[in-house]
């Protein structure tokens, strides 16, 4: 349903399911909300490292070639 811009239809479909996972499996489901928040700061970690990585690919590319061959030493 995502694929087809079908937004609305596809978190209502998702929100079905994990209804019913929940009934199902009440145990997992409340050690899965429990984990979440680790979870989270993985992967804001994640998205962190990510952004440096980017921006220190960025700042590289601007410069010249033989300033970076210099900078790694070269």
């Amino acid at each position: 349903m995502f694929m087809k811009n079908r937004y609305a239809a596809g978190v209502l479909a998702t929100g079905a399911g994990l209804a019913v996972l929940a009934s199902e499996y009440p145990e997992k489901f409340e050690q899965v909300r429990q984990a979440l928040p680790d979870y989270f700061d993985r992967g804001m970690q994640v998205m962190e490292m990510a952004a440096k990585a980017g921006r220190r690919i960025s700042e590289a590319a601007g410069r010249s070639a033989v300033d970076s061959w210099d900078e790694i030493g070269g």
